[in-house]
């Protein structure tokens, strides 16, 4: 490989010293400046120029950390999680892309990503998911190097591995048993196979069969089918080979109706081609195979060709679409245009995913390890969705359109919140697609693929997702009446039945199947598989319900909605004991509703078919995370309720889990994500440090073997993401839970030149120096174990952390809000202009009439009088209020009279905090009013959450 010629390279509007980098004459020809700027693809020239011995050491090691710094995507271990059940993709993709090219290997296992560490190569294919578990989806439009004569494709058609797998970002290479050295590269829509064959005389052929796919083996009756499909072959005026046609294709993991793909490949070499049918659809036996029949379309045989070359290397380039051929070939023309290297396709890769993503989050953290667990699990977590805008089959619409949600039951916790904050452009149009959804399939789904709803695993919880959305200003072209009433269909009407044998009783495809017990009793009965994990889900998405209504000023319905949020309650069985302890989510008769018997530790197969999926009643029973405070009451008060996290976490006190010890806990599985945090709605966030830093340390690696579980489309990474930032995101609420951040320094880039800077002293990972000392945000003293998104994210800001080895008393302010718990009432809506993507300032509400204002200086100073501002400021408060009524003041006037009055280093950043989070006050004014009366300031350090009045 030639080194770099620099006088094509400009930096800063300087060009690089002349001519090409001589070996050995880097240190002193570019000067360290310069590296930081250069792209990748210099750097890839560096990487071959600095092999010289002669070069000094030190200047190696300091051109590949400029490059490290530069090039993000280097750290990215994109391994990590492809075996002992993570089910990672370790093939090629670019962020959301629609191509996801890599290995498709059979070991008598199902291959989730089409990858296995051991077993035989069956092909190289074009579509693939991201740590998915139920059974395999896609695995289809693939090509398989053959050395020798093939005299029946459809027999034994695999190979060995012969090395270990190469997987970076951008590239993977696989070399086969049989010689052949297979490199791959992709684009969002199109794909590149680079082949090199032995040079022993043997035949070079490849084998494109329209009928492969990745099988299941589980008998769980979700095993992929090949419907039938086409392919024709031609050669060009300059003798190269083209092939195009599509397969049909149903089944997988979401049940999915039939679907077809189009596919366009050329070959860079001349070939030779021979066209095959079987007879039927499941068998092997050759019905047609020959050059005779340029074009073969069938419904009942599998079908495909076989392309031979006289040469050792070969390259072709694919390109899909789920329209047509045509877009097909367009696509690949457009983004592999003929002449593009693998070199240029990796490179570019690279490049698009450290603008898009990985330098969204930046460190001057040298740690390397906890480098590769950064960028790695931002990289995993941003596979899925797929982006197949414009390549919508089912309808014509102006809006995006995202596909393979796997599946919010998964991601809804950490995974869309962070994808929020990291790329606001793609989340908004994934929020627009999905209410585009509902709008022709009639649902919004709790999962979708190739075109098809499904699967829900207990609660309908897009509707978290677009709560989520709606509370944190994305605006910009979404139609929120429409969301709402998706939302709406989801919590009022019934979805037919889809007949699923693992659900015979309700749908699974979408909606939420056991409504008619929750509209009708206010809880479900074991009539209803899963009943107690839907329950408590239903409660939250209920709650996401209210939250929306209330913002788009629907009083009647969030009032409903939020009494439904409480329904989990009517689950609550007090007479349930384990461990010691009593009161847990229990079952109810169908006909009397009578409390069953139930143990709290055994949830039988914790699967479809069961009372609970994939959890246990005990850790259920934690999950009702906006009526926390009436959940403590309910485990016994405070005290109690730490005790039961403890024994959560405490090995050897459950029967299962014995790869974690016999905790109760699993990290391997989401519903128990947020239970580590929870202490600090008990005032002790030191035990949430220490509780999720114990499990992130203990269970996620930059290692094959490194998620405690499935990646489910990467919320096992966004989990890892949110401790490594320091916070817990309250889904379908402002709310962040503070726990400790990883990182010296870390810089969240927010768009619109906005950022917010994690800044820690103290930092040491070995000591276990991570207990925060103190804390200041944007620059003040911080004493809440939380923040909220006007706080930090919506016009970025500061966090500054002091860390230390002991835990100290630092979170002295009001605990985290739970506002579905009785006695608190939200303020009025926050109303967010059109072009608000959440990630603008807050605008003033509307200058007609003074409603607005006069709320606003009721509540700012009710808290003044409450949460320690003193009665005083709170008297002058009330003072601005009058006299803004008396001169019909707008909020934004109010501001500036704060600004007079008390100066403007005093000026309340509450009054935009209140209105973005809508927190809810306690006890009611009356309530309020003589606390005020009687002095009554901040609770002491351990109070018990119903005490305490939230700003």
């Amino acid at each position: 490989m030639p080194c770099l010629n620099t006088n094509s390279v400009v930096i800063a509007g300087r060009r690089l010293p002349g001519g090409r980098i001589k070996l050995g004459t880097w240190s002193s020809r570019c000067p360290g400046a310069y590296l930081a700027s250069l792209s990748s693809a210099a750097f890839e020239c560096l990487d071959v120029c600095l092999r010289d011995k002669n070069l000094p050491h030190a200047t190696v090691a300091t051109v590949f950390a400029s490059k490290r710094r530069h090039d993000l995507s280097s750290y990215v271990l994109t391994d990590t999680g492809t075996i002992q059940g993570g089910n990672a993709f370790p093939g090629v993709s670019r962020p959301f892309g629609m191509v996801k090219l890599g290995p498709d290997l059979e070991n008598g296992r199902d291959s989730y990503s089409g990858f296995q560490p051991d077993g035989e190569f069956t092909g190289f294919s074009m579509l693939h998911e991201h740590g998915t578990g139920g059974a395999p989806k896609y695995g289809v439009v693939s090509q398989m190097p053959v050395v020798g004569d093939i005299s029946n494709p459809m027999l034994g058609v695999t190979a060995t591995r012969k090395h270990d797998d190469v997987t970076e970002v951008g590239y993977y290479k696989a070399s086969l048993g049989s010689g052949v050295v297979v490199e791959l590269g992709a684009t969002d829509r199109a794909g590149m196979f680079k082949y090199r064959f032995p040079k022993d005389g043997t035949d070079a052929q490849i084998v494109v069969d329209v009928s492969h796919v990745l099988p299941s083996y589980r008998g769980q009756g979700l095993g992929q089918n090949y419907l039938g499909g086409s392919i024709t072959v031609e050669q060009d005026d300059n003798m190269k080979t083209r092939y195009t046609g599509h397969g049909t294709y149903d089944n997988g993991w979401n049940r999915a109706a039939p679907w077809s793909v189009y596919f366009c490949g050329y070959f860079d070499s001349q070939a030779t081609w021979k066209t095959f049918l079987s007879k039927d659809r499941k068998s092997d036996e050759i019905m047609m195979f020959g050059s005779d029949n340029a074009t073969i379309t069938s419904s009942e045989g599998r079908l495909g060709a076989i392309f031979a070359f006289d040469g050792t290397d070969i390259t072709s380039r694919v390109g899909v679409s789920f329209i047509s051929t045509q877009q097909a070939c367009e696509n690949v023309d457009r983004e592999i245009p003929s002449g593009t290297s693998l070199e240029t396709l990796r490179n570019n890769t690279r490049d698009v995913w450290n603008t898009e993503i990985l330098g969204k989050v930046t460190s001057t953290d040298k740690d390397e390890r906890k480098l590769n667990q950064l960028y790695t699990a931002l990289y995993f977590m941003h596979l899925l969705p797929q982006n197949k805008t414009g390549e919508n089959p089912l309808w014509k619409s102006e809006e995006p359109y995202y596909d393979d949600i796997f599946t919010f039951w998964d991601t809804f916790r950490c995974t869309t919140s962070l994808m929020h904050i990291i790329h606001p452009t793609a989340y908004e149009e994934f929020i627009r697609s999905l209410i585009d959804i509902f709008r022709f399939e009639g649902y919004v789904s709790d999962a979708r693929s190739s075109f098809w709803n499904g699967a829900v695993q207990a609660g309908s919880n897009s509707d978290n997702v677009l709560a989520d959305a709606y509370v944190k200003g994305v605006r910009g072209k979404v139609n929120w009446e429409d969301g709402f009433a998706a939302m709406v269909k989801n919590a009022e009407v019934t979805p037919d039945n889809n007949d699923d044998p693992r659900d015979p009783f309700g749908s699974t495809k979408e909606g939420r199947g056991a409504l008619p017990d929750w509209l009708e009793r206010g809880y479900i009965t074991p009539r209803f598989t899963r009943s107690l994990t839907r329950a408590v889900e239903y409660s939250v998405n209920d709650f996401a319900l209210h939250q929306v209504a209330a913002g788009l000023g629907k009083m009647e319905e969030a009032e409903k909605y939020l009494n439904r949020s409480r329904n989990w309650r009517n689950q609550w069985n007090p007479n349930l004991e384990a461990l010691g302890f009593r009161g847990f989510l229990g079952p109810r008769d169908e006909n009397s509703g009578a409390w069953l018997n139930h143990d709290p530790l055994d949830c039988g197969g914790c699967y479809w078919g069961d009372l609970l999926y994939q959890g246990l009643s005990w850790e259920y029973s934690f999950n009702a995370h906006h009526d926390l405070s009436h959940l403590i009451d309910l485990a016994g008060g405070n005290d109690t309720f730490r005790d039961r996290l403890d024994k959560t976490f405490e090995p050897g006190q459950y029967a299962g889990n014995d790869q974690f010890g016999h905790t109760i806990f699993n990290p391997g599985n989401e519903p128990s994500f947020g239970t580590p945090y929870l202490y600090n709605f008990a005032g002790r966030p030191d035990l949430s440090i220490e509780r999720s830093r114990f499990i992130a340390r203990k269970y996620f690696k930059p290692t094959p073997d490194g998620l405690p579980g499935n990646s489910d489309a990467g919320a096992m990474e966004s989990w890892l993401l949110w401790s490594m930032l320091g916070m817990y995101p309250l889904t379908g609420q402002t709310t962040f839970l503070i726990v400790a951040p990883w990182f010296s320094d870390l810089t969240i880039h927010l768009g619109e030149g906005k950022t917010l800077q994690i800044i820690a002293t103290g930092v040491d990972e070995a000591n276990k120096s991570w207990h925060v000392q103190s804390l200041k945000v944007n620059g003040k003293p911080w004493t809440r174990s939380w923040v909220t998104w006007g706080d930090v994210f919506a016009e970025g800001g500061t966090m500054e952390f002091e860390l230390g080895r002991e835990a100290k008393e630092w979170a002295t302010g009001p605990l985290p809000p739970t506002p579905a718990s009785e006695g608190y009432r939200p303020l009025p809506p926050v109303e967010f202009p059109d072009k608000h993507v959440g990630q603008g300032p807050l605008p003033p509400p509307s200058s007609e009439g003074q409603d607005d204002t006069e709320l606003r200086a009721i509540y700012i100073a009710i808290g003044a009088s409450v949460t320690g501002l003193t009665i005083l400021s709170g008297i002058v408060l009330l003072g601005m209020w009058l006299l803004a009524r008396r001169k019909k003041h707008t909020a934004q006037t109010m501001g500036s009279f704060v600004d007079d009055v008390l100066g403007t280093a005093s000026r309340p950043r509450v009054i935009e905090r209140l209105f973005q989070q809508r927190p809810l006050l306690q006890q009611g004014e009356q309530e309020l009013s003589e606390r005020s009366s009687t002095g009554s300031s901040s609770p002491e350090p351990g109070e018990p959450y119903r005490d305490v009045v939230r700003e």
